[in-house]
């Protein structure tokens, strides 16, 4: 039996159980056996051909995935926002391999990339949707492209597909420190009290997985399916904005229900209604930096300046500026949000805000 098989067999018997405080632990373990097998299915083989992914280039400060169904308007956004000229038409599938474009917002350098149309059992590779979840899991935020007129049945599809290939949209990493050990048996330890989680399940779970020594520590209240993430180790945490596009075809009620849901943004590409705001969130969600240079007794240059991720340290811009400095620095001087007074002498590990500004002074 292959592994789509088992993964149907399972499902079925899944929606076979009724779900009650009974049958918990009994589920939670067919979750286990289903993680592993998805885990396998996308799996993708070093020894396997050549070509068939979509291997392209990671270039500039960040990448946004355009995923979406055919024909909700990807390539029109591509070719709005970049400069890329990528095929548009009414007809679905137009788009068959990943088009990058160039998009230039605050100093930075953004990677936007169209993926090829997703269709229903994409995590099980029909209609290319192995390369194209596969590429997905590459970017640093997920642009969930949605057709307005269709929306209530487009994004449960959607993220059903991005669930089962470990793509987990708009969570956070379960707090849970999981080490293997060489001997000494399962250690179940919690910090705080589990409403599903139980150290019988925790063991067998990981015996499911081979895992017969290790020490376990849970430092919040999480789900079956967070403790199953952490165990099967290739989970991605990405944000997500879910863009509902096409908003000029249904009535302002509509538009305004939509508009209220989380991680949310309503547009119409062809119309150019709110593409500004667009553009905003996508660099709200991106959580990039400015920060600026500046030498002794001169002014800062505003005109280029360093493009970090959200939590970045001085020694990230040091980094950033040349590796050297690192070794050289001595201390540095901050203007702007982190800054307690102007300016400022920190560390190596003080942490910056976006549009401060940073001088450094080396040995």
């Amino acid at each position: 039996m292959g592994i789509l098989e088992k993964i149907a067999d399972i499902e079925r018997e899944m929606a076979r159980t009724q779900k009650n405080k009974a049958t918990e632990y009994h589920l939670g373990l067919l979750k286990g056996k289903l993680a592993k097998l998805r885990a396998e299915l996308i799996e993708v083989k070093s020894s396997g051909p050549k070509g068939e992914g979509f291997d392209v280039k990671r270039s500039g400060d960040a990448r946004v995935a355009l995923i979406g169904f055919p024909s909700v308007g990807k390539s029109t956004l591509l070719s709005t926002m970049t400069e890329t000229e990528a095929a548009v038409s009414n007809v679905d599938f137009t788009t068959l391999t990943a088009t990058p474009g160039r998009w230039e917002y605050n100093g930075a350098v953004i990677q936007l990339l169209d993926l090829p149309g997703i269709i229903e059992g994409a995590s099980q590779g029909i209609g290319r949707g192995k390369q194209v979840v596969s590429t997905a899991r590459t970017a640093d935020v997920i642009l969930m492209m949605l057709d307005a007129t269709k929306s209530h049945l487009q994004r449960p599809l959607l993220e059903k597909e991005l669930e089962a290939v470990g793509i987990r949209l708009n969570k956070s990493v379960p707090n849970i420190t999981l080490k293997i050990k060489t001997g000494g048996g399962i250690s179940y330890n919690s910090t705080c009290k589990q409403s599903e989680l139980t150290e019988k399940f925790v063991s067998n779970l990981l015996h499911q997985y081979r895992i017969f020594n290790a020490q376990i520590l849970v430092r919040e209240d999480v789900t079956i399916d967070d403790f199953i993430d952490v165990v099967v180790g290739n989970r991605i945490y990405l944000p997500c904005l879910y863009v509902y596009n096409k908003i000029d075809a249904i009535t302002i009620e509509e538009v305004d229900k939509i508009a209220r849901e989380d991680h949310t943004l309503v547009v119409s590409i062809e119309q150019d209604l709110n593409m500004d705001a667009l553009r905003h969130k996508i660099w709200e969600y991106l959580r990039l930096l400015r920060v600026y240079t500046k030498r002794h007794s001169e002014f800062p240059d505003f005109s280029e300046g360093l493009i970090l991720r959200q939590g970045a340290t001085v020694e990230d811009a040091c980094r950033e500026i040349h590796k050297s400095l690192v070794d050289d620095f001595k201390y540095a001087l901050v203007w702007g949000k982190s800054a307690k007074h102007n300016p400022q002498r920190v560390g190596i590990t003080h942490e910056l805000c976006d549009d401060d500004v940073i001088e450094i002074v080396h040995k």
